[in-house]
């Protein structure tokens, strides 16, 4: 996995997220998963395709996806309804989109997948033969983790 491809999907998560909830971020130890891994119990999927292929995750807590979609709105939401969702979505919308601009910029050319929102208890997510690299995020609302599984096209 090419730090080319991943940089811009941290440096936009960190960012994009210091911008709209206008606070502090700390980003904890990076690290690599090659197997399998939990899902914290809410993650916004997006898949990948062009000259690389693969997929970036945002995955959180449902009570850290609240927290973050309350403060997003303005409003206090006591659950992971359609606006949380929905909300979710747009700062997934608003990371991918920041990234692969700065890619394209770079000069590769990919294609993004709308957000999927991915719900619930015990779920886990395979890498299928590709490197996960997690970047762990601490921010008021709770634990944030970019996790970006991308490899060049064969």
């Amino acid at each position: 996995m090419r730090v080319e491809y991943i940089n811009p999907f941290v440096e936009s998560a960190f960012g994009i997220i210091q911008e709209v909830l206008q606070s502090q971020i700390v980003r904890k130890d990076l690290y690599l998963k090659k197997t399998s891994q939990p899902v914290m119990g809410v993650a916004a999927l997006v898949g990948l395709a062009g000259d690389v292929e693969g997929r970036v995750l945002i995955d959180m807590s449902q009570q850290t996806a609240v927290k973050i979609a309350s403060t997003m709105n303005g409003e206090e939401l006591t659950e992971m309804d359609e606006l949380a969702k929905a909300t979710i979505t747009e700062l997934a919308n608003m990371i991918t989109a920041q990234a692969v601009t700065k890619l394209f910029d770079l000069g590769f050319k990919f294609d993004l997948t709308p957000p999927s929102i991915i719900t619930g208890d015990n779920m886990q997510v395979s890498n299928a033969d590709v490197e996960a690299l997690i970047v762990p995020l601490e921010l008021p609302q709770g634990l944030v983790e970019i996790n970006v599984a991308i490899r060049e096209r064969m």
